[in-house]
């Protein structure tokens, strides 16, 4: 009986003792595995193709991505403005023209900005929803409507101002190589006294305060 007991005690011991041994913790070989997936590509740069009652306009950006949230622009552009109570006529020819039109207008901001991505955790990354604001230099050329437009560039005198911009936007398909979006910006350009634009039919002379407004802007570049 007693040896029976001794085998039965020995046997026990050895089943706790491999119990205990087999208590092993998994751990991945890569922890990186399971983060979130980030882009190597900080850097990119390209054209904005800009659009908005005002005109046509064209610029080229630089951004760099400090965080997966964060990033930093650099924008130099060059865009048509108009004064808000210019009517156009057409001739028989097909020609436009403004009664009373004094000058024409272009203004080239030179932008330092900042982009917030949306939804980062909860959204695939082929659509990236952010917002965005700027703000710098801006330059404004009012040359004389009565001559031909290319010509018109030599006679054109410089002014300078300050304005900035607030936006909504977002970039579409995976970021690595090539970027494409589309952002709806406002812009804020004040020019303290205005800039003489057109004459009424009363001979009045109005001035342009405000060179800002609401522009589509459509973004086209490459990640690197």
């Amino acid at each position: 009986m007693k040896k029976i007991l001794s085998v039965l005690l020995l046997m026990v011991s050895m089943l706790s003792a491999q119990s205990r041994d087999s208590s092993i913790v998994f751990t991945s070989p890569e922890p990186d595995a399971i983060k979130p997936h980030h882009s190597t590509m900080d850097d990119a740069w390209g054209v904005d193709i800009l659009l908005s009652n005002n005109g046509f306009g064209v610029a080229g950006f630089f951004r760099h991505e400090y965080t997966r949230y964060l990033s930093g622009t650099v924008t130099l552009g060059i865009a048509e403005s108009k004064d808000d109570n210019e009517i156009e006529y057409y001739d028989y020819w097909g020609q436009s023209f403004v009664p009373g039109k004094i000058n024409r207008f272009l203004m080239m901001p030179v932008l330092f900005g900042a982009q917030y991505r949306l939804f980062a955790d909860d959204i695939t990354d082929s659509f990236r929803p952010y917002v965005n604001a700027g703000a710098g230099p801006t330059i404004v050329f009012a040359s004389p409507y009565d001559k031909e437009y290319f010509n018109s560039l030599g006679y054109a005198r410089t002014y300078y101002t300050a304005g900035g911009f607030i936006g909504l936007g977002a970039y579409f398909g995976a970021d690595t190589g090539s970027l494409s979006g589309i952002n709806i910006r406002y812009y804020y350009v004040p020019f303290s006294g205005g800039i003489v634009s057109l004459q009424d039919a009363n001979g009045r002379i109005g001035r342009k305060k405000d060179f800002g407004g609401f522009f589509i802007t459509i973004n086209l570049g490459s990640a690197f």
